[in-house]
């Protein structure tokens, strides 16, 4: 038995040596990229980004090889950049026997700490979103938002890329407090928690004084402007810029007061002992005279006036600053029912007589 093996050993030995010599050389793709990256020299970068907390190797030479994840440096805070002296780097690879670095020259290596910045006015949009869904609310500028700490951006680690989810919210319409906690999720750590509190009004536009108004003064284009202010304040009877201006204040109005309709009055036209115009009018007549306004009016009014030249009280109707208007009736000429009574009659024929008969 042990014969046969032996025999056989030795017969299988010349096969093999043939196979071998005739058979291809194996290809070593893998050893020739290793010993190729062996042979590449490592090349300083100019400007680096990081995304975590660490800068390593890999991050500041290009061909770092087996030495790529060795940390070397911490990195700077998020959303900023550093800068490193070219000597201080190349002295922190030595340490790692990294050597043989090609500068080019570059005299500072800057380090930049990716990150993700949300901005406050993106977090108090989506409060007001958040409002306005769940609660009705208007348009966002009716929306005036009080916040119990300022708001500030938030800068978040680069892998934080998820939007602002709605967590839970809570709203008091009777006293505007609000309580909405948001979160973003990230790729590899703890979704971030946003808390926000405050105070959420509903404003509309209205018409306030921007200096305090006498008694009977006119208001001027100037005297009014238009702020927001809660819609529970601003009552039904506020008045619109426009249609303030020109109109007399009833009663002692103050600087910042809301303009109501209740405040205002047409301009007195005339006054108290004025002199005014008195115009007389009908058809074909228009005639003028002085008189003495016995009361005051505005447009449209009524009043008492003394024509001076007649000495007697007519009642007129205040028509423009000064001017009062009398309506003189002329009476009309009625047609008679009796055509013998009027003066002009066309007498009308008599009727035929009856024919006789014989």
């Amino acid at each position: 038995m042990i014969r046969s093996l032996l025999i056989t050993a030795l017969l299988a030995a010349p096969l093999a040596a043939t196979a071998a010599e005739t058979a291809p050389p194996p290809a070593a793709p893998a050893l020739d990229q290793r010993t190729g990256d062996a042979l590449r020299s490592p090349v300083l970068r100019a400007h680096v980004e990081v995304a975590d907390e660490l800068v390593r190797i890999g991050d500041v030479i290009e061909n770092a090889g087996v030495a790529a994840k060795i940390a070397i440096y911490r990195a700077p805070d998020l959303g900023t950049t550093g800068a490193l002296p070219t000597a201080a780097v190349l002295a922190a690879l030595r340490a790692h026997q990294v050597i043989g670095v090609d500068t080019r020259d570059i005299r500072e290596v800057t380090v930049t700490r990716l990150a993700r910045s949300v901005a406050a006015k993106e977090i108090e949009q989506q409060v007001i979103e958040t409002l306005q869904r769940r609660h009705g609310f208007g348009e966002a500028e009716d929306l005036t938002l009080t916040w119990d700490r300022e708001i500030e951006a938030q800068t978040l680690p680069a892998s934080y890329t998820g939007a602002l989810q709605l967590v839970s919210e809570r709203f008091d319409r009777r006293s505007g407090r609000f309580d909405i906690n948001f979160e973003i999720a990230g790729s590899d750590n703890a979704p971030v928690r946003l808390r926000l509190t405050g105070t959420a009004v509903e404003t509309v536009p209205a018409t306030v004084l921007t200096r305090s108004i006498e008694r009977n003064e006119v208001i001027k284009a100037s005297d009014v402007a238009i702020e927001r202010r809660p819609k529970a304040e601003a009552a039904s009877d506020i008045v619109v810029r426009e249609v303030a201006i020109g109109m007399q204040a009833r009663r002692t109005l103050r600087s910042g007061q809301l303009v109501r309709s209740a405040d205002l009055a047409k301009p007195d036209l005339v006054t108290r002992d004025q002199g005014v115009t008195l115009i007389y009018q009908a058809a074909g007549i228009y005639l003028t005279s002085r008189g003495k306004a016995l009361e005051t009016g505005t447009e449209g009014d009524v009043i008492n006036v003394l024509n001076l030249h007649s000495k007697r009280t007519v009642a007129a109707t205040v028509i423009g600053r000064g001017q009062v208007m009398v309506n003189v009736a002329v009476p009309r000429i009625l047609a008679s029912a009796n055509p013998a009574a009027a003066p002009n009659a066309v007498p009308t024929a008599a009727p035929p007589a009856a024919a006789r008969t014989e």
